[in-house]
């Protein structure tokens, strides 16, 4: 796949179907009810993207596709933000705690690297991480790419691209070639847009083609030289005769981590199969359905308001015999027109009226709804603070037999994306020697994961302390168990300062030795002198 020619339809036709799906899921996602009235639109115009929408949502009875009778009163929508809470969580359970990326032999022959490892994955890296991951449990996945400007960093750093914004390429489900695009100006109804294509080159060495387009909403336009944008000007300072810049290392700067596999949607499909899946597929009736709940809830609010109905003779009249005139709280007034006599023969001339609001029943529908959308999307209700019936205090493992569900997925996302890691990572690190010199051989990278519930410091203690007692584990055994991130020259420290404390026996470098209080003179090797030993050989007698 190479850069599309001038006039190419934009995004392609064979990929719109894809892209149908991220419009629909990003806006759930960005809980922005405009979008999902876009998203669901009754007459298939196309979206801010160009995007056609599909028969389903023309046809489809959606809450939010738009209807006449959304601008009448007492008509409300309410949207519920349970997508993005969704997508939050995936991206908690996987960062929370940012994960450990070392090198072999980290503290040996491996130094050097491993500690240009830690200025690649620094300040901002854990931030990227999460942000990648967040969007990419609402999309299927998200891209991972190393890139560098030394006017920013002496050093090659990471950054994500997300799913909606690629038209990426795979081989038997490694990522091979792949388009970054991204609409950096609008005026009227000229977009332009910049595209970055990723590829290898004959010797296998991965290169990136920079290039600007100017078009429509739906077609890609004409290309035009990067200087006519100030979002890509100050490529064209780095890019060759043919607009292409060398990563100067084997295979493409840019990894794909796929959310989860497989893919259910897009199983068959060649262009989808490998874009993992996303944590909103398949549970987009019932987030509709939840909003349509709450909405209902609302309206009943309204329904429910008190009303007075009071007859029209008793309203404002004031006439030629000053009778009538009712004006007190106008706003819960409904006037009904009758005439004098009419109310003669009633029980009362004004009424009061006031519905039930079926609180529960709407509670209770919208209750079931979200425990079907949870765990659709693979997940525990006590992961999103849903009531424990038990109550008290949890230990480690208690929580994990509580929200089990929850790390089984967070297990499934890390085997995903862990390969990932690794690979860019270690790109990453062949790109920085390359392209600043450092004279580094770069080492295959280790990722690691950390625990997602840590164990009270409490229960580590008690855990030790039996291993002690039945003098199973050495003391370095026990200072791993209780400092897991520390390092083997802290634990090794730390074992000899706690022999140290509790040896039973003293130190022969000081054996013997008379400690003196400094109330009593000494002689020579520290011994009390003859006449402090005569006076007090005297005052003994």
């Amino acid at each position: 796949m190479a850069l599309p020619v001038n006039g190419a339809e934009w995004p392609p036709r064979n990929v719109a179907h894809i892209h149908e799906d991220y419009a629909i899921w990003s806006a759930w996602y960005a809980n922005d009810v405009n979008m999902l009235r876009t998203a669901y639109s009754a007459n298939g115009t196309p979206g801010p993207a160009g995007v056609r929408r599909g028969l389903l949502n023309r046809v489809a009875d959606w809450f939010w596709t738009p209807k006449t009778s959304d601008g009448e009163a007492g008509v409300t929508k309410l949207h519920v933000p349970l997508a993005s809470d969704l997508c939050q969580v995936s991206a908690d359970l996987l960062y929370s705690e940012p994960p450990t990326f070392t090198v072999e032999d980290s503290k040996g022959k491996n130094k050097a690297v491993q500690d240009r490892l830690d200025l690649i994955t620094g300040a901002g890296f854990d931030q990227t991480l999460i942000a990648s991951a967040e969007v990419a449990a609402a999309l299927g996945g998200s891209y991972l790419r190393a890139t560098w400007d030394d006017t920013l960093y002496k050093h090659v750093f990471l950054t994500k691209v997300d799913a909606d914004g690629a038209l990426p390429v795979f081989r038997y489900g490694r990522l091979v070639e792949v388009t970054f695009w991204r609409v950096v100006d609008v005026e009227g109804t000229v977009f332009t847009r910049h595209l970055e294509h990723h590829s290898v080159n004959s010797f296998g060495i991965g290169i990136i083609e920079q290039a600007l387009y100017q078009g429509s909403a739906t077609d890609i336009g004409t290309r035009v030289p990067l200087t006519d944008s100030a979002a890509t000007k100050h490529l064209a300072t780095v890019v060759d005769a043919n607009s292409v810049i060398s990563t100067q290392t084997p295979g493409l700067a840019v990894e794909y981590v796929p959310n989860m596999t497989p893919t259910r949607k897009w199983r068959t499909d060649p262009h989808g199969a490998y874009l993992g899946r996303s944590d909103l597929d398949g549970i987009e009736s019932f987030l509709d359905a939840l909003d349509r709940v709450y909405s209902s809830l609302m309206r009943e609010l309204e329904l429910g308001k008190a009303r007075l109905v009071v007859p029209s003779y008793m309203m404002n009249d004031l006439g030629p015999g000053k009778g009538a005139a009712f004006d007190n709280d106008r706003a819960i007034i409904a006037e009904v027109l009758a005439s004098p006599g009419a109310a003669t023969d009633s029980k009362l001339a004004i009424e009061k009226v006031q519905f039930d609001i079926r609180v529960t029943e709407h509670l209770e529908m919208a209750a079931a709804l979200l425990a079907v959308i949870i765990r659709t999307a693979g997940y525990s209700s006590q992961t999103f603070g849903e009531k424990d019936a038990t109550g008290g205090d949890k230990t480690a493992t208690e929580v994990t037999a509580k929200e089990r569900r929850s790390y089984l997925t967070r297990d499934r996302k890390i085997r995903a994306a862990t390969p990932a890691l690794e690979r860019i990572l270690f790109k990453a690190l062949a790109m920085d020697a390359a392209l600043f010199s450092t004279n580094l051989v770069p080492a295959p990278v280790t990722v690691a994961f950390a625990d997602a519930v840590q164990t009270p410091l409490e229960a580590l203690a008690a855990t030790v302390n039996l291993l002690k007692q039945a003098e199973s584990a050495s003391i370095e055994t026990r200072l791993l168990i209780l400092h897991p991130d520390w390092d083997e020259t802290q634990i090794q420290i730390e074992a000899e300062k706690i022999q140290k404390e509790t040896s039973m026996f003293p130190d022969p470098a000081t054996f013997g030795t008379v400690v003196n209080d400094g109330a009593t003179p000494t002689g020579t090797g520290g011994q009390p002198t003859g006449n402090d030993r005569g006076s007090n050989s005297g005052a003994g007698q």
